[in-house]
């Protein structure tokens, strides 16, 4: 089993319970293939960079989990299918990236943080 993050941007004219679906279906592929979740994270609305599709927001979600090398292939398909999303990137992440990550969401300083001045 291997360790990844998945971000996606979604087309921000999705309802709250359209975004939450979509969070389920993804999430239950993954589990369904015998992967599991470490951790999902939805951003909410954001600004884009630069427009994508003619919108100039979108609605970001940050999943982490594990799962089987063969199995991104067939993620990436199902992905590319579903046409609410408009942007996707599947990074490995090692063994540190792992721990940092989890560092991170129990709120122990990481070292990257920024320093606050008094």
């Amino acid at each position: 089993m291997n360790n990844y993050e998945l971000m996606v941007i979604f087309t921000p004219v999705l309802s709250e319970e359209e975004f939450k679906a979509a969070q389920k279906k993804y999430a239950d592929f993954i589990t369904e293939n015998g992967g599991s979740i470490a951790h999902s994270n939805p951003w909410g609305l954001k600004s884009l960079a630069y427009p994508i599709q003619k919108k100039t927001t979108g609605i970001y979600w940050v999943l982490e989990y594990s799962a089987p090398s063969s199995f991104n292939e067939k993620f990436k398909i199902q992905m590319l299918r579903d046409e609410q999303i408009m942007r996707f990137m599947i990074t490995a992440l090692d063994k540190y990236a792992v721990e940092y990550n989890a560092k991170k969401r129990s709120g122990v300083p990481t070292g990257t943080d920024k320093a606050v001045e008094a």
